[in-house]
C-alpha cells in the first residue's frame, strides 16, 4: 500500500492549521448561545430512520478566524434516528459534497464520519463548530473531500438538539452514524448517489461510533453498501477507559461518560454526588473539550461523591453496571472489512482494548486488520493513524484485496512509512511523516 498520495492530501491542509485547530479545538463556554431554531425538533418526525426533517445551507472553515473557507457544498441537516429502545429521535449533522464532478470509478462514495470527543454542551456540536472554524477534525474531513468523497458527519444524540448528549453510547452512536449516511443519500440536490458506496471513519469517541455502527449495520441498515470501516482508538470497554481517565489530564471525559450513561438510562446522579460533584456535573454538561480539560485536568472523582469513592467504583455497581456493560464493543460481528488503529502510547484509551477487540471480531469470522502506531499520546495517535486509515478506505473503494491479520499485534508491526519518535515535537513529526517537502 503506497501511502504517499494520501500523506500529501492530508498534508495540504493539516500542517496549515493543525496548531491552531488543536489549540482551539472546541468553542469555549463563553461562545455558548441560545440553541438556534434549526436545532429544535418538530413534534412529529418523518416515518423512517435516515429521513430528513430539514436542511439549510451552512459553511465550513478550517480556522477560527474564518480565513480558510472550504470550497464545497455544505448542508446542515436534521434527520430521524432512533434511541437505544428504538424510539424515534431527531439528530443533526452536516453533509459536505465537493464542488465538481466525481472523476473516480463508479459512483461518488460517501464517508460516514463519526467525530471524536467534542464535549457535551449543545454549542459543541460539530455542525456548529465546522461553521465556526473550531472543529479540530475539519482538517481530516478536508483531506477526504480532496479525494472527491462526500462526507456525512453526525452530531450524535443530544449534541446540539435538546437533552444531554449520550456520550459513547454504543447503540445510539452507531445508529446516528448510519442514519447520517442515509440522510446524505436522501438529501435533495446533493451530489450523493442514493445507493452508492459507503465507508465509515472515526477515532476515539468516533472510533466507538464507527465500531458500534459496524456491529449494527447488517440488521439496522442492511441496504447500505458499506465497503469498509476504519475505527481508531476504540473505547471498547467503558469501565477500563474510566479507570484510565480518573485523576488524569482528561478527567473531564469521565464526567462526559458518566453524564452520558445517566442520560441514556435515566439514572439520577443526585444521590451519588456531593456539592462539588453537582458543580462538576453541571460544568461538564456545559463544556466543550478544551474548556473541560482546562477546568478538570487531574481531577479525582472521589472528591465529587457523597461517600468519597471514585465514580469508577459506581460504574461497576447497579444501576450503572448494566448500562456500562451494554456499551461493550466486541460482541457483534461486522459484516464488512474493518481496520482498527491505535497508538501504543495512547494516554486516554488503553491500547489493549483495541488489541482485544480486533481478536474478538476476528474470532467471530470478521475481516479485521489491526494497525498499531507510535503516535505520541492520544492526539498524536490520531495524526499517525489517519494516513493509514485514509489509504485503507480508498483501497476498499477501489476493490483492492484486504490483508487481515486477526488482530495479532506481532503480525501488525508499526508502519515503517509513518515513523514517529515520541521525543520530537509533534508538528515537525507531522511535517516529516506527511511528506511536506
Amino acid at each position: 500500500m503506497n501511502l504517499r498520495p494520501f500523506q500529501r492530501a492530508a498534508a495540504t491542509v493539516v500542517t496549515t492549521v493543525v496548531g491552531v485547530s488543536f489549540a482551539v479545538a472546541t468553542a469555549s463556554a463563553a461562545d455558548a448561545e441560545e440553541r438556534p431554531p434549526f436545532y429544535e425538533p418538530p413534534a412529529e418526525l418523518p416515518g423512517s430512520n435516515g429521513d430528513l426533517v430539514r436542511s439549510e445551507p451552512s459553511e465550513y472553515f478550517l480556522d477560527p478566524l474564518k480565513a480558510i473557507k472550504v470550497d464545497a457544498d455544505v448542508q446542515r441537516v436534521m434527520y430521524r434516528s432512533s434511541d437505544r429502545g428504538g424510539a424515534p429521535i431527531a439528530v443533526t449533522g452536516t453533509v459536505i459534497t465537493p464542488n465538481g464532478e466525481w472523476t473516480g470509478e463508479g459512483e461518488r462514495p460517501v464517508v460516514g464520519y463519526a467525530p471524536g470527543t467534542q464535549g457535551i454542551a449543545d454549542h459543541c456540536a460539530p455542525s456548529r463548530q465546522l461553521a465556526n472554524g473550531t472543529e479540530y477534525e475539519g482538517v481530516f474531513v478536508k483531506a477526504m473531500l480532496s479525494k472527491g468523497y462526500a462526507v456525512a458527519m453526525t452530531d450524535y444524540q443530544g449534541l446540539g438538539t435538546p437533552g444531554v448528549h449520550t456520550y459513547i453510547n454504543r447503540e445510539v452512536s452507531g445508529n446516528a452514524v448510519l442514519d447520517a449516511v442515509r440522510a446524505a443519500q436522501r438529501l435533495p440536490g446533493a451530489d450523493v448517489p442514493d445507493d452508492g458506496p459507503v465507508v465509515l471513519y472515526g477515532y476515539s469517541q468516533g472510533g466507538g461510533g464507527v465500531a458500534g455502527a459496524a456491529e449494527l449495520a447488517s440488521s439496522y441498515a442492511p441496504e447500505l453498501d458499506i465497503r469498509g470501516a476504519a475505527a481508531g482508538a476504540v473505547p471498547a470497554e467503558l469501565g477500563g477507559v474510566g479507570a484510565n481517565l480518573d485523576g488524569g489530564f482528561y478527567a473531564a471525559f469521565l464526567g462526559y461518560a458518566v453524564a452520558g450513561v445517566a442520560a441514556g438510562y435515566d439514572i439520577d446522579l443526585e444521590p451519588y454526588l456531593n456539592e462539588k460533584g453537582e458543580q462538576f456535573r453541571d460544568d461538564v454538561e456545559n463544556s466543550c473539550t478544551i474548556d473541560g480539560i482546562a477546568q478538570f485536568a487531574f481531577a479525582q472523582t472521589k472528591d465529587f461523591t457523597e461517600d468519597g469513592r471514585p465514580l469508577t467504583d459506581y460504574l461497576a455497581e447497579e444501576p450503572f453496571a448494566t448500562a456500562v456493560g451494554e456499551q461493550r464493543i466486541g460482541n457483534g460481528k461486522p459484516a464488512f472489512p474493518v481496520l482498527i488503529g491505535q497508538s501504543r502510547l495512547d494516554d486516554v484509551i488503553p491500547f489493549e482494548q483495541s488489541e482485544t477487540l480486533a481478536g474478538e471480531w476476528c474470532a467471530q469470522g470478521a475481516d479485521v486488520q489491526f494497525a498499531p502506531n507510535l503516535g505520541p499520546t492520544h492526539i498524536g495517535g490520531a495524526i499517525a493513524s489517519f494516513p493509514r486509515a485514509f489509504a485503507w478506505l480508498d483501497d476498499r473503494l477501489t476493490g483492492e484485496p484486504t490483508t487481515p491479520n486477526c488482530g495479532n499485534a506481532e503480525q501488525a508491526p508499526v508502519d515503517p512509512e509513518i515513523p514517529v519518535d515520541e521525543r520530537q515535537p509533534l508538528l515537525p513529526q507531522l511535517s516529516e511523516r506527511l511528506d511536506l517537502d
